[in-house]
């Protein structure tokens, strides 16, 4: 999406440029590049009742400059997103050289069951694959689940920290 932001980092032609440490900065196309790459699981934080933090790992899609993903209603996830929808996400890869993109952003809830179902049967087409993307996608769409979009309203970024 040429000229789209992503959180506070304006999406262009897209790069890597290299901060003062030698790691590199994505912006543009390399940070959507870096986020759509393989099965990287997102890293979501919620605010407890207590105000402590609450972090999961979940599988997610992207919608444009949003990052789409689904849990349950009643889970710790759906009980702090409808209390506070405040959250903090993390990608990383794992494998050298290494890389991470942090956000901070506010989650929409949906329970539109249509909506759901499509994006949750996305989402497990990208882990599974498309033969068992359907069945997936169901269980994950189940009357108990909801959607949730985060639009980034600040994003960090590094990439080949290991030289």
């Amino acid at each position: 999406m040429p000229g789209a932001p992503i959180g506070r980092t304006m999406v262009s032609e897209g790069r890597a440029d290299r901060t003062e440490a030698g790691m590199a900065t994505l912006t543009g196309e390399a940070l959507t590049e870096f986020l759509r790459e393989g099965a990287r699981t997102l890293k979501v934080a919620t605010v407890r009742r207590n105000g402590g933090p609450h972090v999961a790992p979940v599988w997610f899609e992207l919608d444009g400059e949003a990052l789409v993903f689904t849990t349950g209603r009643d889970s710790a996830k759906g009980k702090n997103l409808r209390r506070d929808p405040r959250v903090w996400l993390c990608v990383e890869n794992e494998s050298p050289p290494q890389g991470f993109v942090l956000m901070e952003g506010t989650a929409e809830i949906s329970e539109d069951r249509a909506d759901l179902a499509a994006w949750a049967t996305r989402i497990a087409e990208r882990y599974v694959g498309p033969e068992r993307a359907e069945r997936v996608g169901r269980r994950s769409s189940g009357e108990d689940s909801i959607l949730v979009r985060v639009t980034p309203t600040k994003t960090l970024s590094r990439d080949r920290i290991i030289r």
